[in-house]
């Protein structure tokens, strides 16, 4: 099996650093020291930390599509198991980094949105996407009769994956997993019922 490159080891490295220290907390010091690298090897290879951001960024993202697939776009579970899925997925995922990690996508909108506007951009397309997935996952339970058909499911996906991130957010600040939990409690005893 041949060995990662540079390159690989310095964005594999970088994100975990980044979701430790958050982009503007992470040096190129930082992320170089955690890859094992040579400091001239981010620069032979991002020609700065902006694009470095946005590949650490779709990344971290291409992981979030795979739950994704197995969630909300598996077809083969009913639909509202599916949402049950996505949230604990998002759930266990923050648990294993002791609630201190939150999510890159809302860490990134936080930090990074206001300093780059092509970062800012790439995460407005992700919030679409990750929206639609929601919705799709939705007229699939209106379809199915699991909730009822005069749900709109784009306006309820929206305002659900909005909720998710403030949920994160408050999770991340508390290190408890208690905001979550509300979130999913009030998701499908109140909004999905």
């Amino acid at each position: 099996m041949p060995k990662p490159s540079h390159r690989e080891k310095i964005l594999t490295e970088g994100l975990k650093v980044v979701l430790d220290h958050g982009f503007c907390g992470a040096s190129v010091r930082d992320i170089v020291h955690a890859a094992g690298v040579p400091q001239g090897s981010f620069t032979n290879h991002f020609s700065s930390k902006e694009v470095f951001g946005l590949e650490v960024l779709d990344l971290y993202y291409s992981m979030v599509c795979v739950n994704v697939r197995e969630t909300l776009r598996n077809d083969l579970t009913p639909p509202l198991e599916r949402l049950h899925q996505w949230v604990d997925a998002q759930i266990e995922f923050l648990v294993d980094g002791d609630m201190r990690s939150g999510c890159l996508i809302g860490n990134f909108s936080i930090e990074a949105g206001d300093g780059s506007e092509k970062i800012r951009l790439r995460l407005a397309e992700i919030f679409e996407e990750l929206r639609e997935s929601v919705a799709y996952c939705l007229k699939a339970a209106v379809t199915a009769g699991e909730i009822p058909a005069a749900t709109d499911c784009d306006e309820i996906a929206a305002f659900l994956y909005a909720s998710l991130q403030g949920a994160i957010l408050q999770s991340k600040a508390e290190r408890s997993q208690a905001p979550l939990e509300r979130f999913k409690t009030i998701m499908f005893s109140n909004i999905l019922r």
